[in-house]
């Protein structure tokens, strides 16, 4: 579930460097005809907040866009109105933008608007080994560099560099990093698929231990 936004967020500005979002997001809206508040409780947000993100007065997280994707059944390429052209089935390392979401930094090592999405993953030090997580799809992720603390229902593993892990993801589990360092992973999963998956990259503001 995507918890709603902070009550002491700052005031709505002008977003310029996403001008297509906010088209985007009322025309999905419409198509799915849903109204405002439906589309909005669905998503886990409140109506004055998806109003600003149609109107273009706040920028909407990565959270953000794959509960509203979910709802209007499309994919977050399609909500930043990507065209089927950016879509290469070949990813360059030049390409990879380092994202930062709830403590980890993820970079997208697969191609855009896919049912299955590939990451790059760094989890720092104690970012997230009291957050458990539950929804439906498949997780499968290798670590690279670092030691990983993985706890799947009452079972605890540890996992060094070359091992890998695939689990069901309505198996409760967590993840952080044993060494102060983080650890590096490869994360691919498929939540979008789900009408109900929630993004599985570290914490989310209003989450508690």
């Amino acid at each position: 579930m995507i918890p709603p936004e902070a009550d002491n967020e700052p005031p709505p500005g002008p977003v310029a460097d996403l001008p297509a979002v906010a088209p985007q997001l009322r025309g999905l809206r419409r198509h799915a005809s849903l109204t405002l508040e439906a589309a909005a409780r669905a998503a886990g947000l409140s109506p004055a907040h998806l109003s600003r993100l149609e109107t273009g007065q706040r920028q909407p997280s990565l959270p953000m866009l794959l509960a509203l994707a979910r709802v209007y059944g499309t994919t977050v390429s399609d909500l930043l109105g990507e065209t089927a052209v950016e879509r290469d089935a070949i990813v360059r390392t030049a390409d990879m933008e380092p994202t930062a979401a709830g403590g980890w930094t993820y970079w997208q090592a697969g191609a855009s608007g896919r049912g299955m999405q590939a990451l790059r993953v760094h989890v720092p030090y104690g970012s997230q080994g009291d957050v458990v997580r539950v929804h439906p799809g498949e997780e499968w992720l290798h670590v690279l560099k670092g030691r990983l603390r993985l706890s799947l229902g009452d079972t605890r593993h540890r996992l060094g560099p070359g091992d890998s892990a695939h689990f069901d993801s309505l198996t409760p589990h967590r993840i952080a990093a044993q060494d102060p360092d983080g650890v590096e992973l490869l994360f691919v999963h498929t939540l979008l698929q789900s009408p109900t998956a929630t993004l599985c990259l570290g914490p989310t503001p209003g989450d508690t231990p």
